[in-house]
């Protein structure tokens, strides 16, 4: 029986077949971003590749890892998992974070109820997500004394890379390291001085393994916290000690969305060209990686099914990068200007 709309039988039209068509697709899309069975239904061959990288070498007792976070919250998303067995299995695990996620206005507007926030209201935002990552970190079990806050530019990163002149945050109007708790307070906005600090940190941890954004990630402070942190490991012959990973892989990914354990983390879009190896976690890194997302209270309030979308049965690295780490013009193709996450 056809259904009359407006004095017509639907389906006389040719719109009504777009429009149906348009919602079956709509539909179907929904199901494989949503849905934990449209992993091994709609992409098993995605799945199979997945499960047929090889193993990465497990961080062993007595190793040093530092891991190098453009944002709070990054360190928990791309490699919560290996770090929490890592730390488990005797190794000294070791934080840094580039920014303190400050240009997420999105996020500061819903947690002050304002429309337009302020200077003072994007830095709150900073010290709370600190205060976040601290508490992930904790999670992860990572020492409070093993973790760094340098404070630099949310969404300024590739321009301080790009330039030595002195940036001011786009978000907060800062000049200079607005936070007490970081490692150079009132530092001004410089590639030097970031790099100052970075090496600060490189000298004082002595990494065996450095984990690290790869320049093929869609945000632009992934980029740029990536081109730093390669530059400085190749001025000390360390490259071969940097492991790889994306967190903003392309649209949508990863799928599907929200808290599928278990499931593969699926190679991203982004991602194809590189030589992936896959660290698999155990139902105690799932359980630590998820319980250190939670940490990140302002986060999971705005994007919780995006973020738990990476608790999954699986991490991704690679030990290789393409392109040339010191040409900063090759990332600028790169859009993703949004900040703080």
């Amino acid at each position: 029986m056809w259904k009359r709309l407006g004095g017509r039988r639907f389906g006389s039209r040719r719109r009504d077949w777009v429009l149906g068509a348009l919602l079956i697709i709509a539909l179907v899309l929904a199901y494989a971003i949503n849905t934990g069975s449209a992993l091994t239904l709609l992409y098993p061959r995605a799945v199979a590749t997945v499960r047929a990288l090889p193993e990465l070498p497990t961080i062993r007792a007595g190793q040093t890892v530092l891991m190098v976070s453009p944002h709070p919250d990054d360190e928990s998303l791309c490699c919560g998992g290996m770090m929490a067995g890592a730390v488990r299995a005797g190794a000294q695990v070791h934080i840094v974070w580039f920014t303190s996620g400050d240009g997420f206005e999105l996020d500061s507007a819903l947690l002050d109820r304002t429309l337009n926030p302020r200077q003072n209201a994007t830095e709150n935002l900073g010290r709370r997500r600190m205060n976040e990552a601290a508490a992930a970190a904790a999670a992860l079990g990572v020492p409070a004394n093993h973790i760094t806050f340098l404070g630099y530019p949310d969404g300024a990163l590739l321009k301080m890379w790009n330039s030595p002149d002195p940036v001011r945050s786009p978000h907060t109007g800062a000049l200079r390291v607005p936070y007490e708790r970081a490692l150079s307070p009132s530092a001004v906005y410089t590639a030097f001085n970031l790099r100052r600090d970075l090496n600060s940190v490189l000298d004082t941890v002595k990494p065996d393994v450095v984990l690290l954004p790869s320049t093929s990630d869609f945000h632009k402070d992934h980029i740029a916290t990536s081109l730093f942190t390669q530059e400085a490991l190749k001025q000390r012959g360390w490259t071969s000690r940097a492991r790889y990973w994306i967190v903003h892989g392309g649209v949508e990914w990863p799928v599907p969305k929200g808290l599928h354990e278990g499931f593969p983390l699926l190679i991203s879009p982004r991602g194809f060209h590189l030589p992936w190896q896959r660290a698999d976690l155990s139902q105690q890194d799932e359980d630590q990686k998820l319980e250190a997302l939670k940490a990140h209270r302002s986060q999971m309030t705005v994007m919780r099914r995006f973020m738990e979308a990476f608790v999954r049965g699986n991490e991704l690295i690679t030990l290789e990068e393409t392109g040339n780490p010191a040409d900063g013009t090759r990332s600028e193709e790169k859009d993703g200007g949004y900040g703080g996450f």
